[in-house]
């Protein structure tokens, strides 16, 4: 058996002294593991950084086995965010989930395409990628059939004026019909229906904390609740750090 795919790096595990069982995230192929001898040699400690794209090419006598693996540098991301705190936690984050919450040998093309983005945001100038974060679990999640409904309120059927979401549900409810129930009920943020701008100064929570909030309830309930795990502890430090970097700087302050 063998293949070549591009790829994600999400995670290494030692395998004696120099070689690893790398965790890839595959274009085509999903979740998959193999044997890279050498993966800690000066060389390929640089390209077996996870989030960085490869080149992989996987070999083995049968499909059922682990296989060995040989990969090519492709996009190296984790080297232009080693700086910034806050995007490499967010990096972690993200490979973490992935590595923690797909079945393996499953395929998802349109989550690797939306995951390479998601990364590339991280590695580029660009003021979003926070919000590009949580939009990137959003679709995680429908991706693996937990989708959220926040095109209109589940009780009165209105199009605007959404603010919240059933956690039990995973549909939007409208600021309307959500506000005796609102304290039982997950705030909505705005800009993952597309509404930009800041919150206004007297908003009890930001927009970022809200989408934590929401996005992390789903992921346990539907995602690791059902492997008997939880949450990946980096996800948890990036959102602390997302949180305290932002509200000390101003940004996120109420």
């Amino acid at each position: 058996m063998e293949w070549t795919d591009d790829a994600i790096v999400l995670s290494l595990r030692r395998h004696g002294e120099t070689s690893a069982v790398v965790s890839l995230l595959t274009a085509e192929r999903g979740r998959h593991g193999g044997l890279a001898r050498g993966a800690y040699s000066r060389r390929m400690r640089g390209v077996l950084m996870p989030g960085n794209g490869v080149t992989a090419t996987w070999r083995a006598r049968t499909e059922d086995h682990l296989g060995s693996l040989k990969v090519e540098p492709g996009p190296s991301r984790a080297g232009f965010i080693m700086d910034d705190p806050g995007r490499l936690a967010a990096l972690n984050s993200a490979v973490a989930i992935l590595d923690g919450g797909l079945m393996e040998r499953e395929a998802h093309p349109a989550l690797f395409r939306a995951t390479g983005a998601l990364f590339d945001a991280l590695a580029a100038a660009t003021d979003d990628w926070a919000e590009a974060y949580f939009a990137w679990e959003l679709g995680l999640l429908g991706e693996l059939g937990f989708g959220l409904d926040l095109s209109k309120c589940a009780g009165d059927g209105r199009t605007e004026g959404l603010g919240y979401v059933s956690p039990k549900s995973a549909r939007a409810v409208s600021l309307a019909a959500g506000a005796p129930y609102r304290e039982k009920l997950l705030p909505l943020p705005r800009f993952l229906i597309g509404e930009r701008g800041r919150p206004p100064a007297n908003h009890p929570q930001t927009d970022l904390a809200d989408a934590a909030e929401l996005t992390g309830h789903f992921l346990e309930r539907h995602v690791f609740s059902q492997r008997n795990t939880a949450l990946p502890a980096a996800r948890g430090r990036f959102v602390e750090i997302l949180l305290r970097d932002n509200t000390t700087s101003g940004v996120l302050s109420a």
